[in-house]
């Protein structure tokens, strides 16, 4: 059974960094071709962030947080890591790792979720 589980995350201030990893567990790479970060704020929508895939390393940016975040992965500890710099107020979410059969910004292909991270930014 898949299952991933988010870690760091928290409070930052404006124009700060903070860092996200992801864990997964029970995953094989024919199975999961690539992992992605998505974010919900209150009252909106889950909206995606990054993507990435695990053999190549391409990766994939949401245009409002290229420049900012970078988004790796480490295929030997099945980690992923998502690093968020001149964060801004409008980062604050909720953010969820998910893992999937293509890189793609639709959240309907991510076949696995977790629980989800809370990040804050203060202004």
């Amino acid at each position: 059974q898949v299952q991933l589980l988010e870690s760091g995350g928290g409070m930052g201030q404006t124009g700060g960094s903070l860092r996200l990893s992801c864990a997964v567990s029970g995953h094989t790479f024919n199975q999961y071709e690539a992992m992605g970060w998505f974010r919900q704020a209150p009252g909106k929508e889950r909206e995606f962030v990054a993507a990435i895939k695990w053999s190549e390393g391409n990766t994939f940016l949401a245009d409002s947080v290229k420049g900012r975040f970078t988004i790796s992965r480490d295929n030997v500890k099945s980690t992923m890591s998502l690093q968020m710099n001149i964060l801004k107020p409008e980062d604050t979410a909720v953010y969820y790792c998910a893992i999937g059969g293509r890189l793609t910004p639709r959240s309907d292909l991510y076949d696995h979720w977790g629980q989800g991270i809370q990040v804050t930014v203060s202004s």
